[in-house]
């Protein structure tokens, strides 16, 4: 299956449906729009209890205000409710719900088709949750000494100052101050979390693992190597997430892991059981737009492709409109539609959004919607729910010159989805320029022409199945245009 997955920023969408909307107000009509355009999975961001009293400390640096001002410049204190990843426990957030009403949800939506995903956070807690107090074994700990030395890093307990711990951090980058680090070489710790997912499991149909690759046995000794000396903590036998994994899937096999993942290590979290993870690799090759690069990647061995998750935006990244620019972005958008893995859109992308909301506010920028560009994903998406696309059997194409001193081929990019007698071949030009290619591919008939149906473009083709044969079905491309060809015997 190739899945499409819809991100909601549930704080701020819920109020489309009134200011004090709790998830079990959203009219099941929402759902069925969903289900309609082919979505098979909403993902809710931030639907869990988080820090509040940490919002005051650790949410008006300098940053982050510049942040408010430029995405939303009327902004107010009240609008900023702090990070959905800095959470105090996994218990539904009072403002949106109960677990009763997430059941419910659940219920609505897969009557609709589609499943639901939660957040599962594996790597910390919200630097004021109630587990510092209650357990605080669970959490990487300090000294003194650490903290006078690194007080961006490691923090004062809000409930007891004479004990220290570390925030959670990417050992890329400083530290995330509204955030407790959990200790992952204590086993207690691993069984924490370990049950807080089998908690969670029971409400959904899968989670999105933030950072997934945090909790990886190398990657956390290489970010934590001192601390971990100092406690004398050594390294597990085991990786986390294949007792994760196994411990959930034992009661749920049909249970979805996503995992957030860079570094090249998304291959070994597929391994350890992980049924998608996050390709930002593609998402940069396209915004740097070297089709040699993009045709490399989608060459990559078949397990890992049907495994990535493609993505154009989400809550991390510029709006793609923005990030692309409208053209290229629905070209973008094209590819990573019929392409095999799960293929994620975030809340607003379908009506052209074009600014990035800081996740820490609770409220967005009004903005129009871009008549051309919902028009458009209107038509890569209705034209992709057929079952072709989520069960046929995805083989990319050769784009070939036509002539030996037009090399614009180069700038094509091709495949072809099968099931059964059904085909759909679709080509893009993945460039500023018009371009113009031949095509080689199956064609099953016994006539001597077949009828090529654009559906993207509602246009039809008659062609001989000779040329298709010998030399290749001659293509040509405006910039950043694309053809989506169902093949069909001709009349």
């Amino acid at each position: 299956m190739n899945p499409k997955l819809y991100e909601i920023n549930t704080r701020i969408w819920i109020k489309q449906f009134g200011e004090n909307a709790k998830l079990r107000d959203i009219p099941f009509d929402y759902f069925k729009s969903l289900s309609h355009q082919g979505i098979n999975i909403v993902w809710l961001l931030g639907i869990w209890k988080t820090c509040y009293n940490q919002v005051d400390q650790y949410c008006f640096t300098q940053e982050l205000i510049s942040e408010y001002s430029k995405a939303l410049p009327d902004w107010k204190k009240e609008d900023v409710i702090g990070s959905p990843f800095s959470i105090d426990e996994y218990s539904v957030n009072p403002k949106l719900g109960s677990e009763e009403d997430v059941i419910i949800l659940k219920e609505k939506l897969n009557s609709a088709g589609i499943k639901l995903f939660l957040d599962f956070v594996p790597n910390h807690f919200g630097s004021g949750t109630k587990y510092i107090r209650e357990a605080p074994e669970y959490f990487l700990a300090g000294d003194d000494e650490l903290f006078v030395r690194d007080r961006f890093t490691f923090f004062k307990s809000p409930f007891d100052e004479s004990k220290i711990f570390a925030h959670g951090r990417d050992p890329f980058f400083p530290a995330w101050e509204d955030t407790a680090q959990l200790n992952y070489f204590n086993e207690d710790t691993r069984s924490f979390m370990i049950n807080n997912l089998i908690k969670i499991s029971k409400l959904c149909d899968g989670v999105r693992c933030d950072m997934a690759m945090l909790e990886l046995n190398n990657v956390f000794e290489n970010t934590w190597l001192g601390v971990l000396n100092k406690q004398r903590y050594a390294k597990p036998d085991s990786e986390f997430w294949s007792t994760a994994i196994s411990a959930v899937k034992k009661l749920n096999p049909d249970f979805i892991f996503l995992a957030e993942a860079y570094w090249d290590l998304e291959w070994q979290l597929q391994q350890l059981g992980f049924d998608f993870t996050y390709d930002k690799k593609l998402t940069d090759r396209l915004v740097a737009k070297t089709v040699s690069d993009i045709k490399a990647h989608l060459n990559a061995d078949k397990e890992y492709q049907e495994k990535s998750m493609r993505f154009l935006e989400n809550h991390d990244e510029l709006r793609a409109v923005e990030k692309f620019g409208i053209k290229e972005s629905l070209a973008a958008a094209v590819l990573v539609t019929t392409i095999e893995g799960m293929r994620l859109y975030f809340d607003g992308q379908f009506s052209g959004k074009h600014i990035k909301v800081p996740i820490q506010l609770g409220r967005e920028p009004e903005e129009k919607t871009n008549v051309l560009v919902k028009q458009y994903y209107d038509k890569i998406l209705n034209v992709t729910k057929e079952n072709i696309f989520n069960e046929g059997d995805w083989q990319i194409l050769n784009a070939m010159p036509v002539s030996e001193n037009n090399f614009s081929f180069e700038n094509i990019l091709a495949w072809q989805w099968k099931l059964g007698d059904e085909v759909r071949i679709i080509v893009i030009n993945y460039a500023d320029c018009t371009s113009q290619c031949r095509l080689k591919f199956c064609v099953a008939s016994s006539r001597s022409e077949i009828l090529l149906i654009d559906l993207l473009n509602e246009v039809k083709y008659l062609r001989a199945i000779d040329e298709i044969n010998t030399v290749g079905l001659f293509v040509e491309l405006k910039s950043y245009q694309s053809h989506i060809f169902k093949v069909s015997d001709a009349a």
